[in-house]
């Protein structure tokens, strides 16, 4: 049996997609993003020699570059608020070594500004540095460092750690989530906002061409947003916001699958409420926002063994017969993404194709993280490979068109309790606000050349395929009756990559199909791609 469903998809109605919404974090002293992630020095897997690269995963490398990434944030997250920038350049081994307190480890600063643009560079992405905002001679001075090209002590410094002609750097973060007490450099709107500004000024001062991104906050009962906005509002480009889900599936298993993916209306909700305060606010300089913080992660008690990193990419099995399953307050960092994840991923990339049509749009968003730690890739000392949500970014970045069009969707659904993500009520029990989830979740865009009409669509339903029938336009016969279809699935819900089993969850090229009566039948928990030649 296969519930009705209609798609029309409205070229009338149409906006951009800007590509840095496909970015990516990676964040120092954090669950092996960096080293054992991108950078393992004296790994045979990754680049020798004397220079910046030396410590660099090749084989990571060659998955990003595969990939493509817009955008990448570092050094953080929480490291930003403490980190010094020249404590990470220089001969590796006159670099001091830190007590680090946003993880509570020990930072070798062997990966730091050189080997992170070097890396850049490789892959063939954009950086994002973001600066503490506690000290705006250092801020400047990092400025200096990457983009000046002129002759002073700090750019013969970098033409002697091997790079004499400016990195050009041109995305700059004001400080990480200053509004929480976690964090060093915690401070008030106000102070906050008298800083950004003196940053940002004194920052552009060295390179006009910088742009900025400041520190926002969804939970705005405190007006952080307009004071922010009213002291540097003018100066920036970008107000920052952090979304995260959560799931139990680790104690739950798949009972936790509708939860999972129905969480991605919350970051509808959370981006469309945002976008409308900010554009309430905001001046006459052009403001976007930055989802520079987003992911979904999966909780455990505190009480069961401390998880740690499996070779095969997964975590080392664990005894907890007999510990209380709740509540599940610790993120586990190492515990491999899933098939239900991916449909959650996708469903905020829907999300995002939506905003971008706002007046103040979503114009950047970085998934924490990229690698290892929840990351789209997974790297062991004996190899890397492709996690589940991979070929989330790869399906969404590299195979559907940059133009959105809207698309007025009639589906099956239920009304349910959507969690609001990793918010939490005075009891630690998750909160959850009734909704109504349609198992079709469709996001339609168009080639740059307007011969293509790429039609991406999520099914949740768990068990039901689900049949709909699609038009162009209001009209069924303005669709070629073929298109080629590529689709994402897997027969359990929780499956996983691992290095012994890289393709449990791929992207699967289902050639050219025949559309009886311009309808599909999309399968149970999948993401399919329809692409339709219109020469």
């Amino acid at each position: 049996m296969h519930p009705a469903a209609t798609i029309d998809i409205r070229r009338d109605r149409r906006h951009a997609i800007d590509p840095l919404i496909y970015g990516h974090f990676l964040e120092s002293a954090f669950f092996g993003n960096i080293e054992g992630g991108v950078f393992d020095e004296g790994s045979p897997l990754a680049y020798g020699g004397d220079d910046a690269r030396n410590g660099l995963r090749q084989d990571v490398i060659e998955l990003c570059r595969e990939l493509g990434l817009p955008v990448v944030r570092w050094p953080g997250g929480n490291f930003t608020s403490a980190y010094h920038w020249e404590d990470g350049i220089g001969p590796r081994d006159s670099r001091p070594r830190r007590l680090e307190l946003a993880w509570g480890s020990e930072e070798s600063n062997h990966f730091g500004t050189d080997e992170f643009l070097a890396w850049c560079a490789e892959v063939g992405t954009e950086p994002y540095l973001a600066h503490s905002c506690r000290d705006v001679d250092e801020a400047v001075r990092w400025v200096e460092y990457t983009n000046y090209g002129g002759n002073t002590e700090y750019t013969r410094r970098r033409a002697l750690n091997g790079h004499p002609a400016p990195y050009g750097v041109k995305y700059w973060g004001l400080g990480n989530e200053v509004y929480g007490d976690w964090q060093m450099g915690h401070r008030s709107a106000a102070a906050y906002a008298a800083d950004a500004a003196e940053h940002a000024r004194f920052m552009r001062a060295v390179d006009p061409s910088l742009r900025f991104i400041a520190v926002g906050k969804t939970d705005d009962r405190d007006g952080w947003t307009k004071t922010v906005l009213g002291a540097v509002g003018n100066q920036i480009d970008y107000l920052s916001f952090h979304l995260y889900g959560a799931t139990t599936q680790l104690i739950d298993g798949d009972a936790e699958y509708d939860a999972i993916v129905a969480q991605s209306l919350y970051f509808e909700q959370q981006i469309v409420e945002y976008s409308d305060l900010v554009g309430g606010i905001a001046g006459e300089r052009p403001l976007a926002l930055a989802l520079d913080e987003w992911n979904i992660r999966h909780v455990e008690p505190a009480t069961w063994p401390e998880p740690q990193p499996s070779d095969d990419g997964g975590t080392v099995a664990r005894d907890v017969d007999g510990r209380p399953a709740h509540p599940a307050h610790r993120v586990n960092r190492w515990s491999p993404r899933t098939l239900a994840d991916a449909l959650f991923y996708a469903g905020v990339f829907h999300a995002l194709h939506r905003a971008g049509g706002r007046e103040v749009p979503v114009a950047m968003a970085n998934t924490v993280n990229l690698l290892n730690a929840n990351g789209v890739i997974v790297a062991r000392p004996n190899g890397a490979v492709r996690a589940a949500t991979y070929h989330v970014w790869d399906l969404y970045q590299n195979h559907l068109g940059p133009i959105a069009l809207a698309a007025d969707v009639r589906s099956p659904g239920k009304l349910t309790a959507v969690r609001q993500g990793d918010e939490r009520d005075h009891r630690g029990e998750f909160r959850a606000y009734p909704a109504t989830v349609p198992d079709l979740d469709v996001s339609a865009t168009q080639t740059a050349d307007g011969n293509s009409i790429r039609v991406a669509v999520i099914n949740r339903h768990r068990d039901t395929a689900i049949r709909a029938d699609l038009t162009l336009d209001a009209s069924r016969d303005a669709l070629p009756a073929r298109a080629a279809v590529k689709q994402l699935t897997a027969d359990d819900v929780l499956a996983s990559n691992s290095l012994t089993a890289p393709d449990a969850v791929s992207l699967r090229d289902l050639g050219t199909v025949e559309l009886t009566d311009a309808s599909y039948d999309f399968p149970p928990h999948s993401i399919t791609l329809l692409s339709f030649d219109l020469n």
